[in-house]
């Protein structure tokens, strides 16, 4: 099976996290639409914590406002390092990950 090389960015921060008063994990979509990323992915965590080690969780009997956000894409090297300066002025806490991936069967996009 023929497979592409790519990286995968994986941006990590809190569901409150905001820049100029909107979320965080929007103004990184955005970014990414505005320069034809192929797709990005929001999750929202159920529960975790990070370098404030501080738990964030969703169970039921509580209420919490401030849960774990991960933002996923997957392109090309070039794609993604040519938006990481942009994400990085954007994403100002959290932790932003990239790391080599293989595309076994691409979108619609790059066929």
């Amino acid at each position: 099976m023929a497979t592409t090389p790519a990286k995968k960015l994986s941006i990590y921060v809190d569901e409150t996290d905001k820049i100029s008063g909107r979320p965080v994990y929007e103004a990184v979509m955005e970014i990414c639409f505005r320069n034809r990323v192929s797709g990005v992915s929001v999750f929202r965590g159920v529960a975790g914590y990070g370098g404030h080690r501080i738990f964030h969780t969703s169970k039921i009997l509580e209420l919490s406002t401030c849960l774990p956000v991960k933002i996923e894409t997957v392109d090309t090297e070039d794609v993604i390092t040519r938006i990481l300066p942009e994400i990085s002025e954007v994403v100002l806490k959290g932790l932003i990950e990239i790391s080599d991936t293989s595309i076994i069967k691409p979108t619609a996009k790059d066929s």
